[in-house]
């Protein structure tokens, strides 16, 4: 699906609320604060981690699991202004899960673009998608799917779980997804997705305000 060029009115980001014993957001790379110092971060989400966790972390603990942020830091911290990326964390010596988030004026179709952003007709699927609808009080009616992806050349399949939604009150399409070779986690984590879901809601940031207002005021 080709994407039409817009011209916007206004900026969207997405409101989360999420449990921090549960869930960690990586630092956006345009925030260059966080970034300029990358591996303060790690070492200290690290500590507090072990510390929640309520175990000895011993003299490797909390540099393994440093090590692990970093890691998904630069594979998967967004670049975007609109998009988010959260990973569920478990145990301090298990794998997380990176799960993206996104916003983007609405555009085309709804039914249209909602099937194309949870990949109802994903070429790749190793069987067709069962596509689901999922509704949340904050973003109203939208689409979910649950599909095993190919990997090109190899026998190895990837597990993709992905949300959608029109918001029609802000004019805006949020799309929400985690995919992963370890379709373990995937699957693990399907239910706390599910509650994440429920939790996502649209601001709109008015980038032309009048006069005697703010441009971060939602409006």
């Amino acid at each position: 699906m080709t994407e039409p060029l817009v011209e916007l009115e206004h900026e969207f980001s997405l409101d989360i609320e999420y449990d921090p014993s549960r869930w960690l957001e990586l630092p956006p790379r345009w925030d260059t604060e966080e970034w300029q110092d990358i591996d303060a971060w790690t070492r200290s989400c690290a500590g507090l981690f072990w510390r929640s966790y309520g175990q000895d972390p011993g003299e490797s603990g909390i540099p393994f699991l440093a090590g692990v942020l970093r890691r998904f830091a630069e594979a998967f911290a967004p670049e975007p202004f609109d998009t988010r990326v959260l990973l569920r964390m478990w145990e301090p010596t298990s794998m997380p899960l990176q799960v993206f988030s996104m916003v983007k004026p609405a555009q085309g179709d709804r039914e249209e673009t909602l099937r194309f952003l949870v990949g109802a007709e994903d070429p790749d699927a190793v069987e067709p998608p069962v596509v689901e609808s999922f509704h949340t009080e904050r973003l109203g009616r939208g689409l979910r799917t649950f599909r095993y992806l190919r990997q090109d050349d190899t026998p190895d399949v990837i597990a993709a779980l992905r949300y959608a939604w029109r918001d029609e009150e802000t004019g805006a399409d949020v799309a929400l997804w985690t995919a992963a070779e370890d379709t373990a986690r995937v699957i693990r984590a399907a239910q706390d997705i599910e509650e994440l879901a429920h939790k996502v809601s649209v601001a709109v940031w008015d980038i032309n305000p009048k006069e005697g207002t703010s441009p971060n005021e939602p409006s």
